[in-house]
């Protein structure tokens, strides 16, 4: 079925990435799969190249285009049966956040790099009891002083062993009615005394894209993030 909805400009950017794909994640998935998960080169790669964060604002290093360039990717990456490499959860999922609710400094910190590959985003949503039901879930922040204590656990959850950076959900008023309106969202560092990545969990499909248990045991986390 013909589409209309793509100009020269878009069919551009397929072609280029679709060279890239071919070159640089195509043959390196029966690697991926094998051990489960990508790898950082790639993904710097990509930002290099413009591929990640292309509807992001150009102030950022984004190519500040619209969501269409990113369901090229989409449509790429499935075509090819590239779906290790998760571009769609970094760039059309997480980003977003950085770039509705960050401040200005988060954005220099985590938006930039993650534009360019160099820091890896994920979401820290599901738990062992709560999945679509997010006001069930069970991990708690409290504030002790100039930080948060981020104490749960998460499952399922891509880019576990790899990502850099996760948006954590996590109950900061378990008492609020609705519930929902005790939740935030936290950014936590994988580097943050208290957090631990779990097991890489088997799955039927998607070999290469790595799925995963994510610990939180005291975790400090600076009130600002």
């Amino acid at each position: 079925m013909k589409r209309d909805i793509f100009t020269k400009e878009h069919e551009l950017f397929r072609e280029q990435f679709r060279r890239f794909a071919e070159r640089e994640i195509v043959p390196k998935i029966p690697e991926w799969n094998q051990r489960g998960m990508t790898d950082k080169e790639t993904w710097k790669k990509a930002g290099a190249q413009g591929f990640l964060g292309a509807n992001q604002p150009a102030e950022y290093g984004g190519a500040g285009g619209d969501f269409l360039f990113d369901a090229i990717i989409m449509e790429e990456m499935a075509d090819l049966r590239a779906h290790a490499m998760m571009i769609s959860l970094h760039s059309d999922i997480c980003m977003p956040y950085l770039t509705s609710y960050g401040t200005e400094e988060q954005k220099q910190r985590y938006l930039v790099p993650a534009i360019r590959g160099e820091v890896i985003l994920g979401i820290a949503m599901t738990e062992p009891g709560a999945g679509s039901d997010l006001a069930s879930i069970q991990t708690r922040a409290t504030r002790r002083g100039d930080h948060y204590v981020l104490n749960g656990t998460k499952t399922f959850i891509s880019n576990g062993q790899i990502a850099d950076l996760f948006i954590v959900v996590a109950k900061t008023n378990p008492d609020a009615r609705p519930p929902h309106r005790g939740i935030s969202l936290f950014l936590v560092e994988s580097s943050f005394p208290g957090f631990r990545r779990g097991r890489k969990l088997d799955k039927l499909g998607l070999r290469g894209q790595d799925t995963s248990e994510l610990y939180f045991e005291d975790c400090i986390v600076p009130a600002g993030n």
